[in-house]
């Protein structure tokens, strides 16, 4: 083969390696950076110290040190939840910015606003249920019923003239509340507090007001020191953390709620991102010492799918449209 032959077949040869390498590099350059890239935001939004933050922290922990990234809670409050949800809906849907919520925040706001500011279907993809929590039924010391039997019956002595405290007008404790005031077919005074269930649990405490729907999270503390005591637990079931406490249904059939918490994140989240949350969720809540944490607060892991966690969320939605309405409660 003459020279200029195989000088030209070698230079042919060299181009097409070269042109090889580089689509090989420029394949590499285009690959994703591994999920999380940078630190991971977490909307709660409900404030410092609620069932939500103290779920959230014991959770964000372990999901941190499993995945290489800090996930930062960041508590954006106000409107009932609406704020930090609707922050949240409108993020780059990278994973880099999640929502952790409450139902009351997820499936009652909606029914509550005319304008919340996100659709919880459309705007949002279920990442993992995180956990359910305890409520309760809390009383002063003081105040002489003991249970709730004994509330209604001094309830229909005094029409009207107890009072019952709440985070405010609509948030899950006073929707509960007025639940079992129309099942148990008695008037109780709705006193709505404009900053926190906590605000509201610390005024049954100091006497202001005798009554109030708490999360355990939120008022476990009380009840061990004997600030506050329990007429009755408003989950289905009784209460590992107080299993001598009757369920509010051993006295009114069928009454019963199981408040849950979740991880979403915005629509257009990647599927593999979704997964590997959803898988370090998982292994979150498998840990014996998260579980005893969450034990502490009064709450229980909650593992489904993420298809079955959005499953969940859409059949709560009509429930408390129902329940919103029948109470009457509206905030613009």
């Amino acid at each position: 083969m003459p020279s200029n032959l195989l000088l030209s077949a070698r230079r042919r040869q060299l181009l097409l390696g070269a042109l090889a390498a580089s689509a090989v590099g420029g394949a590499a350059r285009a690959q994703p950076a591994a999920y999380p890239a940078h630190p991971v935001t977490v909307v709660v939004p409900q404030g410092a110290g609620g069932a939500n933050d103290a779920i959230a922290r014991i959770v964000l922990q372990r999901v941190s040190e499993l995945l290489g990234q800090p996930f930062v809670v960041d508590n954006r409050v106000g409107a009932g939840g609406n704020i930090g949800t609707a922050y949240t809906a409108k993020a780059r849907p990278d994973g880099h910015t999640l929502l952790l919520t409450s139902d009351s925040a997820q499936v009652i706001a909606p029914a509550l606003y005319k304008a919340p500011g996100f659709d919880p279907v459309k705007d949002f993809v279920p990442v993992a249920a995180i956990a359910t929590a305890g409520y309760v039924l809390v009383a002063n010391p003081s105040f002489p019923p003991n249970n709730v039997a004994e509330l209604i019956a001094l309830a229909k002595q005094r029409p009207g003239g107890i009072s019952y405290a709440s985070a405010g007008n609509g948030t899950l404790n006073h929707l509960i509340v007025e639940v079992l005031r129309k099942q148990a077919g008695i008037a109780l005074q709705h006193v709505p507090y404009k900053s926190s269930a906590a605000a509201a649990a610390t005024d049954v405490v100091s006497g202001q007001v005798p009554l109030s729907v708490q999360s355990l999270p939120s008022c476990i503390g009380f009840i061990h020191a004997g600030k506050l005591k329990v007429l009755g637990v408003v989950n289905p079931q009784r209460v590992a953390a107080l299993p001598q406490s009757p369920t509010i249904a051993e006295t009114l059939p069928g009454f019963g709620f199981t408040p849950w918490y979740g991880l979403f994140a915005p629509a257009g989240t990647p599927g593999d991102v979704v997964a590997k949350l959803h898988t370090a969720v998982g292994r979150t809540l498998d840990a014996r010492d998260v579980q005893e944490r969450l034990a502490q607060q009064g709450a229980q892991p909650w593992k489904l799918s993420s298809a079955d966690f959005g499953d969940a969320v859409a059949a709560d939605l009509p429930r408390w449209v129902r329940i919103v309405k029948d109470s009457g409660a509206k905030v613009e």
